[in-house]
């Protein structure tokens, strides 16, 4: 199997446990604390390693604790670091988060060097030669930089998967070069100015992406499932139904996931079915990192 490259954001998650969410000047008294490693980019990475993946991350982190600590975490988890760059300037990247009682999360993110990993930070020929079939890319990085990776991977003939959070509008030269884009449905309705709330403006705004040029379009709707269209089918797969604990990682995994699947040459209803599992066993634990499963868990 050739390898996964995955390119996006490594923060150091500050996480507090509590019953309910606090509202605006509300003060609550939490519960557990938990320091995880996290960020999306370095979230996906690890679910796509754990999950049977070949992963190089390229990512820039703080020359600080937290940056240690993070690279020293990734190559534990059989990840290939050398295209992570030190920022002599700005900090490691750091997230607050809250989770209650039901396992919804709120997340406030300081980027620190995640917004300083530029377009000379990435190696000219990690893109090009056939060493990547599958480049999976997240937004809490400058966009530049995602549009070059993208446009750069592309033209290789490597397979963009693009996880378009957190949501912004991208332009359609972007999009053409996406071959595979994996929205929730408030990413969905950002993209594409269509709110999505059922199966037929799920529909209705996957057209739209197609017609943009992107060639396949997952739309993930929490509970409900994934909706999948591309140039060939459509269809909606159900999520498997658990009880959550904590949804922090969900959708990084799901698309961890999805990479591997699509490095391995799995069809995209195989790969749907495939990441559903692996982020209904996630959703059931606490953390980011920490909550994505192995392999063996999927598929004993």
């Amino acid at each position: 199997m050739k390898k996964i490259i995955v390119i996006g954001s490594s923060n150091t998650d500050m996480v507090i446990k509590t019953d309910k969410i606090p509202i605006p000047g509300e003060t609550v008294i939490g519960g557990i604390f938990l320091m995880n490693p996290g960020g999306k980019g370095a979230n996906q990475a690890v679910a796509a390693s754990r999950l049977g993946g070949k992963v190089t991350f390229v990512a820039k982190i703080g020359d600080d604790l937290f940056g240690s600590q993070t690279t020293k975490f990734l190559k534990k988890e059989g990840i290939d670091t050398s295209y992570i760059v030190k920022d002599s300037e700005l900090p490691s990247g750091i997230a607050l988060i809250t989770v209650d009682s039901e396992g919804e999360n709120s997340i406030v993110v300081a980027p620190g060097s995640n917004h300083n990993l530029l377009v000379e930070d990435i190696d000219s020929d990690i893109l090009t030669g056939e060493k990547y079939n599958v480049m999976l890319i997240q937004l809490e990085i400058p966009l530049m930089t995602v549009e070059y990776a993208v446009l750069t991977a592309a033209e290789s003939g490597i397979k963009v998967i693009l996880n378009p959070a957190p949501a912004q509008k991208l332009h359609d030269y972007l999009l053409r070069h996406v071959w595979l884009i994996t929205p929730d449905e408030i990413e969905a309705e950002i993209l594409t100015g269509i709110k999505v709330h059922n199966q037929a403006t799920a529909d209705t705004a996957a057209t739209y992406l197609l017609r943009k040029g992107v060639k396949n379009v997952i739309i993930t709707m929490g509970a409900e499932g994934a909706y999948i269209k591309s140039e060939n089918f459509t269809e909606m797969f159900p999520g498997i139904k658990v009880k959550a604990v904590d949804t922090t990682a969900a959708g990084d995994v799901f698309n961890g996931a999805l990479s591997v699947a699509t490095a391995e040459g799995k069809g995209l209803r195989e790969a749907v079915i495939f990441a559903n599992k692996a982020a209904s066993i996630c959703v059931t634990r606490m953390g980011a990192q920490a909550s994505a499963p192995y392999r063996e868990e999927i598929m004993p």
